[in-house]
């Protein structure tokens, strides 16, 4: 069974919508495109190196269509993203001219997907694949980067339909400019009690 990684630039107040730049993403007027622009250092550099070593990916159509207007052109600053297979759930799209590119059509397809023999998936972007990842309990681990920023309006990465679920950290960072990177795993129910 391969693990499913939603790996997501979000805000305090959980917005993940264009992080990359202006032109991102503008959909529902959103004007803050490029928000994570002034946040990078060192460590954050490495630990984004690592993320985009070679792998396979599970991407939203919006997300998707972003990323073949754009990477094809710049493999150099990712290399694996050409090469690696892309799965993208879309009941618009069927075709692609990139490489390497296959269309799924629903949550069973998703599932068929996660229960097969291959690579471990990361999902990028992709707000509201996301959001069906979660509500259907298929998101294995949380890589966030959590910027010390409040947008106010947006896509978020969270919405009311999620499953509840409990996360354990495995690891974390605090770069220098504040951002908090921290990775979760899925670690079963969520448990209540009595505090104090």
């Amino acid at each position: 069974m391969r693990k499913i990684t939603v790996l997501s630039m979000i805000s305090l107040d959980g917005v993940m919508q264009a992080p990359g730049g202006p032109g991102e993403d503008t959909s529902g007027g959103f004007k803050y495109g490029g928000w994570t622009a002034s946040y990078g250092d060192e460590l954050f550099g490495k630990i984004i190196q690592e993320e985009l070593k070679p792998a396979e990916y599970l991407l939203g159509r919006k997300t998707y269509e972003i990323f073949a207007s754009y990477w094809p052109d710049h493999a150099d600053f990712w290399p694996g993203i050409n090469d690696g297979a892309k799965y993208v759930l879309s009941q618009t799209v069927e075709k692609s001219d990139w490489k390497n590119t296959i269309f799924l059509q629903n949550v069973a397809d998703i599932k068929k997907l996660k229960n097969s023999e291959g690579a471990d998936i990361q999902v990028w972007g992709s707000s509201k694949l996301i959001h069906l990842l979660l509500k259907h309990e298929l998101v294995d681990e949380l890589r966030l980067k959590i910027y010390p920023i409040i947008l106010g309006e947006g896509k978020r990465l969270f919405d009311n339909a999620v499953i509840p679920a409990a996360f354990t950290l495995a690891e974390h960072h605090i770069t220098s400019k504040g951002v908090i990177i921290a990775y979760y795993k899925r670690a079963g129910e969520v448990t209540t009690g009595n505090v104090g």
